[in-house]
């Protein structure tokens, strides 16, 4: 194990791990925005390009459950600077394709490459601080690594729109090779290398029960949930991969997992939060935003970018404020101000709609900003100071809950924008006059022709999901009060501690 760096080297290699990271992550969000343009170039559908996104996604969660067992053999440094170059190969090998398959396979690589690069840049960054400044730590993480979605809408936009949709891709190639190069001579090899066994029996179980639900999910709406054959099968799969997941674990003596870390309060709850609030509640938040402004606004890609900035900026900002104070203090508090301010954000979201101006709905999720910059450090810091010197398990167990708990949360918006816009749009026609809205129709005619028909129903389309939008921001505030519940429970676990160790000292 190398000794710690000082000065320039040090935050070089700060740099250069934020940088990885923030390459990663920024993948997962700035290709949504050309999913669409891709149908023509590759020949599909939209069905199609939407496995672009579910590969990658697919590949990374299934990358995590093998991570910790790769790191104990080879250490933090080569990992992280091998993954990188993957990533970057990955990511020309995207750029230059001309088929769904090719694209689909490239993505499928660049997925795999992203696990690695998280765990490990956020292992090297944790390792690099001394124990007191953990919190600035993974303050800086969570500002390049909670900023990168907020950016990536903008980015994609832009690049998109004036240098097309394959410089999405190619902008990767350039940072990677700088990032490899400069990774080899600048970060020192912080991990101890053990000999680490892995259970690959629970691994391949985990894998089938992992890879069934995120299709299920992902894909659920579009083949009509339980009424399809596929996701009756999918079920039938996941539940076998768990099955044998949960006997894989009880008589083997090798553990996918260290149980034991739950015993403390702090990490399991920490977990949780993370789990509910981050993946069933913030993600619908951000998966929904950009629909609002493109949808109901009505605004372009880069718009719809700015507006996602408004939020994101605070994000990175008030990250570095949460670690400072997760240092200075404790996690806890800041996480308990951050659940309060996300509860306020939860209710400024239901008075978005459609006559909500641009600069007004900017600033009414300008505390979704806050309140996730006041929630990465500080839960992060929680778990990982409370796991001991399983580290990598650590954030292997959080990246894995995020992409589970994400994909909840992306069905579960998807799910409701489609039930609350057809109930919105039934109690609409149940409320209609007929005669006046066939008078109506008919004058209409007169203006523009035929149309006129087709043109009021897409107004009652769009309307319904004007006012079912309301119905969508609650239940995704209802998951967010879910999660700041298990917030509180950290409140009184700590105070109770406190309690504790004050009597201790007092005899």
């Amino acid at each position: 194990m190398s000794k710690k760096l000082t000065g320039l080297n040090f935050v070089l290699a700060v740099v250069l791990v934020i940088i990885g990271a923030f390459m990663a992550v920024l993948d997962t969000t700035v290709v949504d925005i050309i999913v669409p343009k891709l149908k023509g170039p590759l020949s599909t559908d939209m069905y199609g390009v939407q496995w672009v996104i579910t590969a990658y996604m697919l590949a990374a969660a299934v990358a995590l459950l093998v991570v910790e067992w790769v790191i104990k053999h080879y250490g933090y440094k080569w990992v992280y600077i091998i993954s990188v170059a993957v990533f970057t190969v990955a990511s020309f090998m995207c750029g230059i394709s001309n088929t769904l398959g090719f694209i689909i396979f490239s993505r499928t690589i660049q997925g795999f490459a992203e696990a690695f690069i998280m765990v490990t840049s956020q292992a090297i960054l944790f390792s690099l601080f001394p124990p007191e400044k953990k919190g600035i730590a993974m303050g800086i993480f969570a500002l390049g690594v909670a900023f990168a979605p907020a950016i990536g809408p903008t980015l994609g936009g832009y690049l998109a729109e004036y240098f097309g949709w394959r410089s999405v891709f190619f902008v990767n190639v350039p940072i990677g090779i700088v990032l490899v190069v400069f990774s080899v001579f600048i970060i020192p090899e912080t991990a101890k290398k053990e000999k680490y066994p892995l259970n690959f029996m629970s691994v391949l179980f985990l894998s089938i029960f992992t890879l069934a639900l995120l299709i299920i999910l992902s894909k659920g709406q579009q083949y009509g949930w339980f009424k399809s054959e596929k996701i009756v099968y999918l079920s039938f799969l996941a539940w076998f991969g768990l099955l044998g997941f949960v006997i894989s674990e009880y008589f083997s003596k090798i553990k996918l997992f260290s149980y034991s870390l739950f015993k403390n309060p702090y990490y399991t709850l920490g977990i949780l939060v993370y789990f509910i609030l981050l993946g069933f509640s913030m993600y619908q938040y951000f998966y929904l935003v950009p629909i609002f402004y493109e949808q109901i606004k009505g605004l372009s890609s880069i718009q719809t970018g700015l507006g996602v900035l408004g939020f994101g900026i605070w994000i990175g900002v008030v990250s570095l404020i949460a670690g400072f104070l997760s240092d200075k203090y404790s996690p806890v508090p800041v996480l308990f101000a951050g659940a309060l301010v996300y509860l306020l954000s939860s209710y400024l979201f239901t008075t978005l709609n459609y006559y909500t101006p641009f600069i007004e709905a900017v600033f009414k999720t300008m505390p979704f900003g806050i309140a996730m910059g006041l929630f990465f450090a500080p839960i992060t810091t929680l778990v990982m100071q409370n796991a001991g010197n399983k580290i990598e398990q650590a954030i292997t167990t959080m990246d894995y809950v995020r992409f589970i708990g994400g994909s909840f949360g992306t069905a579960l918006a998807t799910n409701n924008l489609v039930f609350y816009k057809n109930k919105e749009f039934d109690g609409m026609v149940i409320l209609q006059n007929r005669d006046l809205t066939q008078e109506f129709i008919h004058k209409l005619s007169f203006v523009i022709g035929e149309k006129a028909k087709a043109v009021f129903m897409q107004i009652e389309e769009f309307f319904s999901f004007n006012y079912g939008f309301k119905y969508v921001w609650m239940d995704a505030g209802f998951w967010g009060v879910v999660g700041a519940l298990f917030v509180f429970m950290l409140v009184i676990v700590k105070f109770m501690n406190i309690r504790v160790n004050y009597g201790k000292n007092s005899q």
